[in-house]
């Protein structure tokens, strides 16, 4: 399996999230912070190519006993992905400080 490579695809709500994203940091800090940001991000996606399984399984979700979702960091933002055959989805982009478990269930659990 340490061998496998998956495809990584980011879903309209991460990439809607990564916008939103982009844009507050580009008006509150710089531009520069803002691109500098998003290329790390995309980077830190592009890891789980390689390593799909690494993330743990967000804390808000296994409380509720779902454990099909993982999450990477690169603080304080979390990425909440689900890997389905070779495919990881990208399904959240958000800042680990808001009100994770009401994002989580509106974006994730009413699907």
């Amino acid at each position: 399996m340490a061998d496998d490579i998956f495809e990584v695809e980011l879903t309209q709500g991460a990439e809607d999230d990564l916008e939103a994203i982009h844009a507050y940091l580009s008006e509150h800090r710089s531009t520069d912070a803002a691109d500098a940001l998003l290329d790390a991000m995309l980077e830190k996606i592009e890891t789980l190519e390689r390593f799909s399984e690494r993330g743990n399984i967000p804390k808000e979700l296994d409380a509720l006993g779902i454990r099909e979702f993982r999450q990477t960091l690169l603080q304080p933002y979390r990425v909440i992905y689900r890997v389905i055959d070779s495919t990881v989805f990208i399904m959240v982009i958000a800042d680990g400080r808001r009100n994770m478990q009401a994002l989580l269930e509106r974006r994730l659990l009413s699907q």
